[in-house]
C-alpha cells in the first residue's frame, strides 16, 4: 500500500530536501505541496493524503492551526516537523490532535519510518523530543498526582486495569511490540486495548494519550 503525502514547509529548499528523500522510498508517493499553513489545509481537503508532514512554523496559518483544522476534519494523519526552541509550538501541536514529532534534523530513514508509523496510526515522538516533553510536564506538574476527583482522574474510570496498564507504557513511550513484551500479551491484543482505551478517553492518537498518562502520573510512565 502506498502512503500518500502533502509536504507542507514554508522554505523552499528544506520542502524539496524532505520531498526527495521521501521519493526515495517505493511505498511513499509525494501528492503535493504547500509553503504555507493555509494551503496546507486546502490541498489536505482537495488532495485526501494519508499524511501531511507539518513546519510547525509557517506563514499566513501556522502549523499548530493547521494541524488542528485537519486533525478536526479528519482530512489526514499529521506528522510534525519541529526543533527544540520552539517547545510551546510543540505543546500546542499535542492538544490539536498531531500523530507525531520529528526533528527537522533526522536522518533520512528516521524519517521515512516516522511517516510510515504515524501513517498507520500509531504514532511516534523522536526520543529526544519525548525526553523534553516530559521533562517540561514534571517542571509544570510538581508534586503528587492529581487527586482522585479531579477531571483528568476521573476520564480514567472508564478504562479496565488492563487498559490503564497499556496507558501507562504508552506514556512511558513504549510501541505496540514493547508493550506486549512487557505485559506479556501478544500485540494484537495490545492494539485493541489502544483503540478501546483513544475511544473511551476521547482522544485522537497514541500521543496524546501519552500526555494524558504524564498528567496524571500513571505508575510506570515516565
Amino acid at each position: 500500500m502506498t502512503i500518500r503525502v502533502l509536504v507542507a514547509d514554508d522554505q523552499a529548499a528544506v520542502r524539496q530536501g524532505l520531498v526527495l528523500i521521501l521519493r526515495s522510498a517505493d511505498d511513499i508517493e509525494v501528492v503535493g505541496e504547500a509553503a504555507d499553513g493555509e494551503a496546507a489545509v486546502t490541498l489536505a481537503a482537495r488532495l485526501r493524503p494519508d499524511l501531511v508532514l507539518m513546519d510547525i512554523q509557517m506563514p499566513r496559518l501556522d502549523g499548530v492551526s493547521a494541524t488542528r483544522q485537519i486533525v478536526e476534519r479528519r482530512l489526514a494523519e499529521v506528522l510534525v516537523l519541529t526543533t527544540f526552541d520552539f517547545d510551546e509550538y510543540v505543546f500546542g501541536a499535542l492538544r490539536a490532535g498531531a500523530g507525531g514529532f520529528l526533528l527537522k534534523d533526522s536522518d533520512m530513514d528516521t524519517l521515512l519510518n516516522a511517516v510510515r508509523t504515524v501513517a498507520a496510526g500509531e504514532g511516534t515522538v523522536a526520543p529526544a523530543v519525548a525526553r523534553r516533553l516530559f521533562a517540561e510536564f514534571a517542571r509544570q506538574s510538581p508534586g503528587p498526582p492529581p487527586p482522585a476527583a479531579s477531571p483528568a482522574a476521573e476520564r480514567l474510570s472508564s478504562l479496565t486495569p488492563r487498559e490503564r496498564e497499556v496507558l501507562a507504557q504508552i506514556g512511558a513511550g513504549l510501541s505496540n511490540a514493547q508493550i506486549a513484551d512487557q505485559l506479556h500479551m501478544a500485540e494484537a491484543t495490545v492494539k485493541t486495548h489502544v483503540s478501546r482505551l483513544l475511544g473511551k478517553l476521547t482522544l485522537t492518537n497514541r500521543v496524546q494519550a501519552a500526555v494524558l498518562a504524564q498528567e496524571l502520573r500513571l505508575p510506570g510512565s515516565r
